[in-house]
């Protein structure tokens, strides 16, 4: 039985649309490249490349005749595939670099933005894959452009592997080196995780879970502007609560349209429809900031006492009203806070008013954590895992995901920008503590997991 709009509904998905950037952030297809194993590493990249191109072949053809369709804007089509660490793993003697160079062909080939999986889950220690794979990373990201990677070395569940931290730390700054010629940009595509997730449409840190059916797709959406809209036009005599219904109604409408796209994009290609990723994706461009959303709520600037406060009202009433439209969500769902990719976020920065230490305290509640910061291309590889660590523990602690995604941009210092160009946007590089906390990490080992990640 078909259902019909009522004509003052679609006329509002239209204006969203035109005036308040209402968009698709993402349409990511899942694929499970296990069943490209082969007996030598020669043979399994192939398989790699042709399991990847066929599965893809019509993901973009498909995702641009939806936005013909419907009118509303697909920004990125992505591809996550199954971390590459245990593909690797499965054939004896295979470079998982030569495996990162046939998934970047694959993601040319298709026409994809992205394609994200080349990761590890080392979060209890890793195997002799997993560790060559994050040793390779700095090669595989800066000899190819569109693969992105991510590492799990924490969990509720697990605690956190302090040996991977300390590794990663350094990883980090090699990605930095290796790619200097080019604002460091191997670090805009790697992310550090506690308590990653196997559905997670956005990149950087979109793998396929081992969970998954062997090909799926999931939506991420956007709406920062239409979300921002609704709060200003409450005016400064709303309450809170007043303000939070309103965001509930437009996290609610924003979700369907993400719903209807990705079950129309899944049933056209021929494949289960996984999951509605709610998360707020702003954008360095005017009127698609969630920065703007907490400055509309009352805060002079985002960074001053209350801005975590105003960034979990906003979180949550995001979660409470993309569930009411959509049974299938989930993913990272909430907000993000990247620097390079938030216009309000970089005037903050600008302005002295938002640092690290303030956004490390609003990553206690919103999707992810620190994303997308420039900072210093002199930042020790210990003060990087430092930073790593302080993140998995408030992820452990509080049993969400949490990550790190920093460019130490060589030859920067505190106060230049960074440009890496398209949706990644441009960074201040921001100061950071110059206290060594080198000892700490040189310890190694693990910090248990708190008892209450036992929940059985």
């Amino acid at each position: 039985m078909t259902a019909f709009l009522p004509s003052s509904s679609i006329l509002e998905t239209i204006e969203m649309i035109q005036r308040y950037r209402l968009d698709i952030r993402t349409v990511t297809m899942g694929i499970n490249l296990l069943p490209a194993v082969r007996a030598t590493p020669e043979a399994t990249c192939e398989a790699v490349y042709d399991l990847v191109t066929a599965r893809a072949e019509q993901l973009v053809p498909v995702c641009s005749g939806i936005e013909e369709e419907l009118g509303v804007p697909i920004v990125n089509k992505r591809i996550a595939v199954t971390p590459v660490a245990l593909v690797s793993s499965a054939v004896p003697g295979c470079d998982p670099v030569d495996l990162a160079r046939a998934l970047d062909r694959a993601a040319v080939a298709v026409g994809v933005n992205f394609i994200g999986g080349y990761s590890a889950l080392v979060e209890k220690g890793g195997s002799a894959g997993d560790k060559r794979l994050i040793r390779s990373i700095p090669e595989a990201l800066s000899e190819t452009d569109v693969v992105c990677s991510s590492v799990n070395i924490a969990s509720s569940r697990a605690g956190i592997n302090m040996n991977a931290v300390r590794e990663m730390g350094q990883v980090v700054k090699d990605c930095a080196e290796a790619t200097s010629d080019r604002s460091s940009i191997a670090c805009a595509k790697l992310v550090v995780f506690a308590n990653s997730v196997g559905d997670n449409p956005f990149m950087a840190g979109a793998f396929h879970g081992i969970e998954e059916p062997d090909c799926v797709i999931s939506v991420g959406v956007s709406g920062p502007g239409v979300v921002d809209r609704a709060v200003a036009a409450l005016g400064p005599e709303a309450s809170l609560n007043e303000i939070a219904e309103e965001i509930k109604k437009a996290a609610f409408k924003v979700t369907r349209t993400g719903q209807l796209v990705g079950t129309m994009a899944a049933d056209r290609l021929g494949v289960p429809f996984g999951i509605v990723d709610l998360s707020l994706a702003p954008t360095a461009d005017i009127g698609d900031s969630v920065a703007h959303i907490l400055e509309h709520m009352g805060l002079e600037q985002v960074g001053g006492h209350g801005t975590t406060a105003a960034l979990a009202l906003l979180n949550d009433a995001v979660k409470k009203g993309g569930m009411m439209a959509c049974s299938r969500v989930g993913g990272l769902s909430g907000s993000f806070i990247p620097v390079s990719e938030d216009a309000g976020m970089i005037d903050a920065v600008r302005a002295g008013n938002l640092t690290i230490e303030k956004l490390e305290a609003m990553t206690a509640i919103c999707s992810v954590g620190l994303d997308m910061i420039a900072i210093p291309g002199d930042t020790p590889a210990s003060s990087i895992a430092g930073m790593i660590a302080d993140e998995a523990a408030i992820g452990v602690m509080n049993h969400k995901t949490t990550a790190v995604r920093v460019v130490p941009a060589a030859g920067t210092v505190p106060g230049d920008d960074v440009d890496f160009g398209g949706l990644l946007g441009h960074a201040p590089v921001m100061p950071v503590s110059t206290v060594s906390s080198a000892e700490f990490i040189a310890r190694g080992g693990y910090i248990p997991a708190p008892v209450h990640g036992f929940r059985n």
